[in-house]
């Protein structure tokens, strides 16, 4: 069973700057695509980025030219380098994994979150 622990959220001023990082263990090998999803009180849950082993990317609309995500498989562990932060940002964020093709094709596994809050 795989197990993805995130890390790094926190409160920041709007146009800082945070990095996440998510760390799967338990049948990484199985995983041919890791990501961000998040989800806002009252919203629905939206993707952030992904990243798959060959190093294709898919980012979010809102989040295109701001977040960078990034992978070392040798690791097992995926980055989330977020900038220009703004409070709309502010969200839990949910690493997700899955053995598709692609993130956005639906992760099979969730991390439990972290809160990222950007203040204005």
């Amino acid at each position: 069973q795989v197990r993805l622990v995130e890390s790094g959220g926190g409160l920041v001023q709007a146009g800082g700057s945070l990095r996440l990082s998510c760390e799967a263990s338990g049948g990484f090998f199985s995983l041919n695509a890791m990501g961000w999803y998040r989800q806002a009180p009252g919203k629905q849950r939206e993707l952030v980025a992904g990243i798959t082993r060959d190093g294709r990317t898919d980012y979010g609309d809102s989040v295109k030219g701001r977040f960078t995500i990034s992978g070392d498989w040798a690791k097992n562990t995926v980055y989330l380098q977020m900038t220009t932060l703004k409070p709309e940002d502010t969200a839990v964020y949910h690493c997700a994994a899955g053995r598709a093709e692609r993130l956005v094709d639906g992760p099979q596994y969730w991390g439990q979150g972290t809160q990222v809050t950007v203040s204005s």
